[in-house]
Formats: structure tokens, C-alpha cells, sequence
């Protein structure tokens, strides 16, 4: 990649992220291209959609909660573990307003950019439910995706009421309980 090519997509990467803190994920794309000094020709050429440019900006929070993910499961037993990264996992998707809507619409297109991003959480949701599922703490029933939706949700109601950690931690631990043994209903 050319020099100027590299910087107007650096330029691009980091008006969308003070963008996307501002005004959340909807934010107008003729906004983030006057933030970042190109034209809206530059911008579409980098990321021909919404989902391009979101993927790209969430890129850094998702290699940051893979990295977390990793150290949850080196220090906690498998449930704690699963239940820390679903609390973290939910309040990191609210960061941006509007955010878990994109995601759960990108749930539906196996070819959405967003989609392919978020297949890494939902991977390492899966390792975390396998290894609760072997300790006999969760429901062997539950599937890595259905849980990854659920926390998507879950984050939308975060972002939505606005909760503070402490409100979000409960929230969270609240829609997550019928995941384990003994808190399952048929």
C-alpha cells in the first residue's frame, strides 16, 4: 500500500473511532470522511460499507478481548471464566452506541465484515462453553451462538439504560443464569 494510501486510511480508521465514541455506529459516513480530511470517494474506496469500517475499527477491541479471554481462562475455573468473559464480552459490545444492532444484523449475512469479526468471540464463547459444559456447570444443550446472541442483547439493553458496570455485571449475570446447571427450565 502507497505511503498516501496508508495514511488516509489510518485518517479514515481513527475519525471513525472518535466518530463511532461521539455519535455511536450509525454516525453519518460524510461526518467521518470531513473528520478525516478525504473525500467520500476515499472513504467508500477503503471500506465499501458500514460493516467494512466497523470491522476495521472493532478489529482492536476484539484482539483485546481475545487477549483478556486468554487470561480469564489461565486464572478462573471454567464457569467463573465463562460467566467474567460473557459480563466483559457485553459491556466492550456497548462501547459504541448502537453497536450490538449492527452486530446482530451482521449475524444474518455470512458475508458481512462484521459477521467475520465477531466468528473470533463467538469461537472463544464456544471454548469457554465446552470447557463449563465438561466441568458439568452448564447445560450441554447450549450452543456458543445462541449464548453470543444472548449477550448481544444483553448489551443492547446495557447501552439502551444506560448502566453503569456495576448495573451492567448484573444485568448480564441475571440473563445468563439459565446457561447452567440447576437454573435450566424445560
Amino acid at each position: 500500500m502507497r505511503a498516501d494510501a496508508r495514511r488516509n486510511r489510518d485518517a479514515i480508521l481513527a475519525a471513525a473511532h472518535a466518530t463511532f465514541e461521539e455519535e455511536g455506529v450509525l454516525a453519518s459516513f460524510d461526518g467521518i470522511a470531513l473528520r478525516a480530511g478525504v473525500g467520500n470517494a476515499t472513504l467508500y474506496r477503503n471500506f465499501p460499507t458500514r460493516d467494512d469500517l466497523l470491522a476495521a475499527v472493532a478489529s482492536v477491541s476484539i484482539e483485546a478481548a481475545l487477549s483478556e479471554a486468554d487470561a480469564l481462562s489461565g486464572s478462573l475455573a471454567p464457569k467463573e471464566a465463562l460467566v467474567e468473559w460473557l459480563i466483559r464480552l457485553a459491556w466492550r459490545l456497548r462501547i459504541w452506541h448502537d453497536l450490538p444492532t449492527c452486530v446482530a444484523s451482521a449475524q444474518g449475512d455470512p458475508q458481512s465484515a462484521m459477521a467475520t469479526a465477531c466468528a473470533a468471540l463467538i469461537d472463544r464463547t464456544g471454548v469457554f462453553l465446552r470447557q463449563t459444559t465438561l466441568s458439568g456447570d452448564a447445560v450441554g444443550t447450549v450452543m456458543a451462538t445462541d449464548v453470543f446472541e444472548l449477550v448481544v442483547a444483553l448489551s443492547w439493553a446495557v447501552d439502551r439504560f444506560g448502566d453503569d458496570e456495576p448495573a451492567a455485571r448484573r444485568r448480564v449475570s441475571m440473563g445468563i443464569a439459565g446457561i447452567f446447571q440447576g437454573t435450566h427450565h424445560q
